[in-house]
């Protein structure tokens, strides 16, 4: 039985055929029809809610999301690492699953809430920060993501090398030059790998979910197949830890700190879910997909881990880095070349749905008559090249205090947001009244910014930061997500205005359609 609170109907919202907004905003194709008492400046096809009706992303294609995303290169290298630092076998796993856990039911209330409203993470951002409030939250997502696409990019790019070398021996003589850090082979693999990913995001969100669809069995089946051939080489049995093993109290630390960095990674991601889920037909496909792309994921990874990783100690003693260290060890040019392709499906799945998805939807948020999906994607595509992302990747500066700074905000945001929806609210939301600049709206606050969610996200923002960057906070630093996160939701609680009443509206008179 249901335990959410009956939809309210409301005489005066809008209605479904809208009013045409005697602006010349309006003609250009962006914002088209506005609904009567909704405003430009909030309100375009790509931000509205989606309607119920013919909504597809099921249980299949949320599971396709984690499918690519558990197994990008980026967590095999973090995975990778738990061994080298001292975890055997059983440990990684037991970490793994007790992040997977935590992912589970973080994911699941993120992802209700844009199954029920339907809209995308900057607009539920206006239910806590108000209608322009919300671009702090959303331009400090879409921020870290265009970096990270354009680094996950360059790096994609550096496997497409290797791809085009063992097709193309001569074209090694491209990779001696320079020019603005990359070879002229770096040039073509980086723009290539950049038109192909911008050409799909050009036709939205539905080509989106079917190329995580194709993704998702290609890379499950090239993980086994590698761990096979690993299992293979080193006689069918594996190292299952190293002589510097973790015991007693400091290997469990390193178990829990284990979980939660896995957490930590996935802090952008949960925050905004909503993105994709806002296409979920149910609830019920929110939780299957979850289930089966992450907890059970989680254990097929971490099995493939172990035996990557083990593999290759018995074999030589020494610990890889990542999944593509073994592909440029395979000696046959033919199961080189379908290694590389795979690996290159993996991380554009990895990057479209990670990094590009989010950054769209904040530029979308910050220029509503003037950026769809697919203009607001062109210009986070050029934005992640001219920043020239392999020059990023390569300072540890630039990766440590901008992108980790940024970062270790993700965790005191999430929680306010999910605090403010789900405890102050109790998930009570007037849909059309995001899109709305009425004075007397439930979510212009003052003059549309929440400030009693500012005041809760500057202080924990700064604890989150001093526990990021000063060593003496090292030893806390790997629990820094939950830790904002926490103080995050009970400062806003503490903050937080309870009067009500909080009216729930549906936003079915203004959606579209979900594949639009």
């Amino acid at each position: 039985m249901s335990t959410e609170p009956p939809t309210i109907s409301r005489g005066d919202a809008p209605s479904a055929s809208g009013t045409l907004v005697a602006d010349a905003a309006a003609d250009n194709g962006v914002t088209g029809i506005v609904p009567a008492g909704l405003s430009p400046r909030l309100y375009n096809k790509d931000l509205a809610p989606t309607s119920r009706v013919g909504r597809r992303w099921r249980s299949y294609n949320i599971f396709t999301l984690w499918a690519n995303d558990v197994h990008s290169l980026g967590n095999y290298a973090f995975a990778i690492g738990l061994f080298a630092l001292g975890l055997g076998g059983w440990q990684i796993l037991t970490a793994l699953v007790l992040g997977g856990v935590f992912l589970f039911l973080l994911l699941n209330l993120s992802g209700f809430m844009g199954e029920k409203t339907g809209v995308p993470f900057p607009v539920m951002s206006r239910i806590s920060f108000g209608i322009r409030g919300a671009q702090i939250p959303a331009v400090i997502r879409g921020g870290v993501a265009i970096a990270w696409f354009g680094i996950q990019t360059y790096l994609a790019s550096v496997v497409l090398r290797i791809l085009l070398v063992a097709l193309f021996p001569s074209a090694a003589d491209l990779d001696t030059n320079r020019f603005l850090g990359l070879s002229t082979l770096g040039w073509i693999a980086f723009v290539s790998l950049w038109v192909i990913q911008v050409i799909i995001v050009s036709y939205g969100m539905e080509m989106i979910r079917k190329y995580e669809a194709f993704a998702g069995p290609v890379i499950l089946i090239t993980m086994v197949a590698l761990a096979i051939w690993m299992l293979s080489k080193s006689d069918w049995s594996i190292a299952w830890s190293t002589p510097d093993s973790k015991t007693g109290a400091d290997m469990w630390l390193h178990i829990i700190g284990g979980a939660s960095l896995w957490v930590a990674i996935y802090g952008t991601f949960v925050l905004n879910f909503c993105d994709f889920t806002r296409n979920a037909a149910s609830r019920k496909s929110i939780v299957r997909g979850n289930f089966w792309g992450i907890p059970l994921n989680m254990l097929l990874f971490g099995g493939i881990v172990i035996v990557l990783a083990g593999a290759q100690f018995k074999i030589n003693g020494t610990t890889i880095e990542s999944p593509s260290d073994i592909v440029k060890t395979v000696p046959n040019t033919f199961l080189l070349v379908l290694a590389c392709l795979a690996l290159l499906i993996l991380t554009v799945a990895v990057n479209l749905m990670a990094n590009f998805v989010a950054p769209i939807y904040a530029l979308s948020n910050l220029f509503p008559r003037y950026l769809d999906f697919r203009r607001a994607g062109l210009v986070a595509a050029v934005i992640g090249l001219i920043i020239l992302p392999w020059n990023l990747y390569n300072s540890p500066a630039v990766i440590n205090y901008f992108l980790g700074g940024l970062g270790a905000l993700l965790g005191p945001l999430f929680g306010i947001v999910m605090a403010d929806y789900w405890l102050v609210k109790r998930s009570r939301i007037d849909v059309p009244a995001l899109f709305s600049e009425a004075a007397d709206g439930a979510y212009h606050y003052w003059n549309g910014v929440n400030l009693r969610a500012i005041a809760a996200l500057v202080p924990t923002a700064a604890i989150a930061l001093v526990m990021a960057f000063v060593p003496a906070f090292e030893v806390v630093s790997e629990f820094s997500w939950f830790i904002g996160a926490g103080l995050g939701a009970i400062v806003y609680l503490v903050m937080a205005d309870r009067r009500g009443p909080f009216a729930e509206v549906s936003g079915e008179e203004i959606s579209v359609a979900s594949t639009h």
